[in-house]
Parts: structure tokens; C-alpha cells; sequence
């Protein structure tokens, strides 16, 4: 049974022990964990494309940015909380760690109820919205119809699995993940192909799935023996307790808010000017280029609470690198992922479907999109960084820059000279501003922390 030093001695290694190791033991269960969180998507993307059809993949890609809007929501207190726990206990404040976990699962909640409740009530015209056509309405408004009770459990399971990793359990958060995907792609298949439920069968596998992940992980809070529980006193909302938890959780919210609207923006034009394929090609970029970040924000997960305890212990030279060993990673994968999608783009298309005018429609899709990806990981690290240290301003600022402020505008500017080749090649001039404009960021933020570390060297 763990003792209280166990507990401790969990924290102190955030603290004193090697960047390298620790950057290597929190991130490796992060990246592990989230990969196969995405993998969910990935699966139904696959198994859809091949046991329903090119249509039902188009389908599939209407329901993205919908579903974008439930994760904006999770990631809000997930991604918000996980930070406050971390710098709370550098502090070592252990009594507010546990009010934000309280305050956090009640939001979760009351958050939750009320999108599904929209989402239920507004169905066919939100899907409209976000690009759905007569032929992929049917196929997207049946998934949704499936998943929506599914919705709320992923927030749960993807939110507070992020706390148990901020309080160093790294390991368990991952296992809990693995549980999840591994039963998903045991009941995919089973669903879509042998009880033949089509695209519903993909929503009912993920919902079951999710739900015994939420199950493990909200097992652990309950449990004395952890870092931080649920305690009797922390639930009732407490704006003290919310408000800095809002702050920085809310770049995130508001990268997955403006996904779903840049979202709706691509459906809707690649559809004026390459049809439902050309809709579909967008659903196998999304999953390929997700993938890649989501692998890259879990290295962020494992370098949040590094970064976030040493901030609140003042150990400014263990932040600096923790943040640069992160974004090396980072870059490398996305460079990786540029390559392939430049290189092999036929060959990545092809797991997703064996349809002629997709396989062709995503290729192009690919090759036109990715040559500028490499850069990507190091936004979303410098990103991720300023949410860390609790600075939230510049954290919402940098998530704008690559979608909002750049991406939009390019949208709807470049197709009107060169059709659907100006919607690819939007991506790759918005990724090389968006990385001037982190690099500048950084650069302006790395001569503070230098002011910081000296100002307390001189104080000790």
C-alpha cells in the first residue's frame, strides 16, 4: 500500500530528478496514452471505409469539427486543472490540488449535459453547417445520433486522465488509455462487419469503450491511497477555484473551438470545388495529421507537470530544459509526418479506402498539405509551454495564430484563384507564419525566465 512518502517522493522527483529521464518517463505513457486515444478515430475511420463506403468516410469527416466542439469542452477543465494541480503542488498546497479536482468533475459534468442537449435538439442544421451534403447527412447524423452519450465519457476519461498524469502517475494514466482502444479495436469489427451495424456499429464500439476507460480512471480518485482523491468540501463551485483553471485551460478550448470552425469552412468549400471526394480526402488528412499531433501533445502532456512544478518551485534552469528537449522531439516527429505525407501519400490514403477517386483526392490532399508540417510541433510546444507557466494570454494567442489568424483568411482568399489547390496550399503558408510568430514569442519569453532565474539566484 503506498505510504504518505511514497505520495511525495512521486513530486520530488519533479523537482531533482534528470530532465531527460523524467521528460522520458511522464512522456512516453503521455504519447503512448494519447496516440491510442486517437487511435479511436483512426479505427472507425478504417473499418468504416471499408465495410460502408467512401460516403460514409465523407460522413465520418462532417462529424469532426461536432465532436471538436465536446473536446473543446474536456480540454477546457482537463488541460486547465492539470496545470493549476502542477503548480499548486511545486507549492505545496495539496488542500487546493483537491478543490480543483472537485470543482473540476462538477463542470465536467454540467458542461457536458448541456452540449449533448444542443447537439440532440439542433442536429441536421448543425451538420449542415459543417458541410454535411445530401449524401453524407444520413451517414453523419446516424454516427452522432450513436455517439453523443459517448461524448461526455471521453471528456471524463480524456480530462481527468491528464490530472492523474499531473500528479505522477504517469504509467496508470497510460494503461488506462490502452484499456480503452484495445477493447475498441476488439468491438469495431464486431460491430461493423459480423452484427453488420454499419457506421452506428463504430459509435456504439467507441461509446462502450470509452466508457470502461472513464470507469478505471475515476476509480483512481476515489482511491485514498492517490496523490490527490475526491474529498468531501471540494465540489461546490468556487469561482476562486475556476477562474484560473478557465484561463488556462482555455487556449485549447479555443484551438478545438476554431478547429470546428475552420472545419466547417474546408467541408464546405472542398465541397464547392471538389465535391463529397474531395470532403473525404479531408476525413484521411485529418486522421493522418492528427495522429502526429496528437503524438506531439503528448509530449507536451509529459512536459506540462515538469514545467508547471518547477515553475512553482522557482527552478527556472530545469523549465528551460524540460522546454527545449520538447520541442526537439516535437519537431523530429513532424518532420517525420511532412516526409511521409510528401513522399508516400498514395500509400497512407490507401489504408483508408481502395476507392479510385478517393485514393487520388487524398493523395493530392496529402502532398499539397504537408511540406510545412515539420514546423508544427514546435508551435504546439511553445504553445503548450505558455499554458504551463500559467500564461494564458500569450497561450490563447499562439492557438489563434495557426488557424484563426492565418489559416482563415487564406481560406478564403487562395481557392478563389486556384480552386481546390488553393485550400491545400493554405495549410503550408499558415504553418510557416504561425512558426515566425511562435519563434519571436519564445524568444521574448526566454529572456524573462533568464530575468527570473538570476533575480533568484540573487535572492538565495
Amino acid at each position: 500500500m503506498p505510504t504518505q512518502s511514497n505520495r511525495l517522493e512521486r513530486l520530488r522527483e519533479l523537482d531533482s530528478a534528470p530532465i531527460g529521464r523524467l521528460l522520458w518517463k511522464y512522456s512516453v505513457p503521455a504519447v503512448v496514452g494519447i496516440v491510442v486515444m486517437s487511435i479511436y478515430n483512426i479505427i472507425d475511420r478504417i473499418f468504416i471505409g471499408h465495410g460502408v463506403g467512401p460516403d460514409a468516410i465523407a460522413g465520418l469527416a462532417i462529424t469532426f469539427p461536432v465532436m471538436n466542439v465536446s473536446a473543446a469542452f474536456g480540454v477546457l477543465i482537463g488541460v486547465g486543472a492539470g496545470s493549476r494541480i502542477s503548480i499548486v503542488l511545486g507549492q505545496g498546497d495539496k488542500r487546493m490540488a483537491e478543490m480543483i479536482l472537485g470543482n473540476s468533475i462538477v463542470m465536467t459534468l454540467l458542461l457536458g449535459v448541456f452540449y449533448i442537449t444542443v447537439f440532440a435538439l439542433f442536429m441536421d442544421p448543425i451538420l449542415r453547417l459543417f458541410g454535411a451534403s445530401d449524401v453524407s447527412l444520413p451517414y453523419a447524423r446516424e454516427f452522432m445520433m450513436w455517439i453523443l452519450p459517448g461524448l461526455l465519457i471521453n471528456n471524463i476519461c480524456y480530462s481527468f486522465n491528464n490530472i492523474i498524469r499531473s500528479t505522477g502517475y504517469p504509467t496508470k494514466a497510460m494503461l488506462t488509455m490502452f484499456i480503452g482502444a484495445g477493447l475498441n479495436v476488439i468491438l469495431a469489427p464486431i460491430a461493423i462487419f459480423w452484427l453488420d451495424w454499419g457506421i452506428k456499429g463504430a459509435a456504439i464500439a467507441t461509446d462502450i469503450s470509452m466508457g470502461v476507460s472513464a470507469t478505471f480512471v475515476m476509480w483512481h480518485f476515489f482511491d485514498r491511497r492517490s496523490t490527490i482523491h475526491f474529498t468531501a468540501g471540494t465540489y461546490r463551485p468556487r469561482v476562486r477555484v475556476l477562474l484560473p483553471i478557465i484561463a488556462i485551460g482555455a487556449a485549447p478550448c479555443i484551438v478545438n473551438t476554431a478547429g470546428c470552425v475552420i472545419n466547417a469552412v474546408i467541408n464546405n468549400t472542398v465541397y464547392r470545388y471538389g465535391g463529397d471526394p474531395a470532403v473525404a480526402a479531408i476525413g484521411v488528412f485529418t486522421a493522418y495529421t492528427s495522429l502526429l499531433v496528437t503524438f506531439v501533445i503528448g509530449v507536451c502532456m509529459g512536459m506540462q507537470p515538469i514545467v508547471g512544478y518547477n515553475f512553482g518551485a522557482r527552478r527556472y534552469d530545469r523549465l528551460k530544459r524540460a522546454f527545449w528537449l520538447t520541442a526537439g522531439v516535437a519537431t523530429l516527429v513532424c518532420a517525420l509526418g511532412s516526409l511521409g505525407g510528401c513522399l508516400i501519400p498514395a500509400q497512407i490514403t490507401r489504408l483508408f479506402t481502395t476507392d479510385t477517386d478517393l485514393l487520388l483526392a487524398g493523395e493530392n490532399a496529402l502532398r499539397r498539405t504537408t511540406w510545412m508540417f515539420w514546423a508544427v510541433g514546435f508551435q504546439i510546444v511553445v504553445t503548450n509551454y505558455f499554458q504551463s507557466l500559467g500564461e494564458a494570454g500569450k497561450s490563447i494567442f499562439m492557438s489563434l495564430t495557426r488557424q484563426v489568424i492565418f489559416l482563415l483568411p487564406l481560406l478564403f482568399l487562395l481557392p478563389e484563384r486556384w480552386g481546390l489547390d488553393g485550400v491545400w496550399l493554405s495549410f503550408p503558408i499558415s504553418d510557416l507564419f504561425a512558426t515566425i510568430v511562435a519563434a519571436a514569442l519564445l524568444w521574448l519569453e526566454m529572456r524573462k525566465i533568464t530575468r527570473l532565474r538570476m533575480a533568484a539566484q540573487e535572492g538565495s
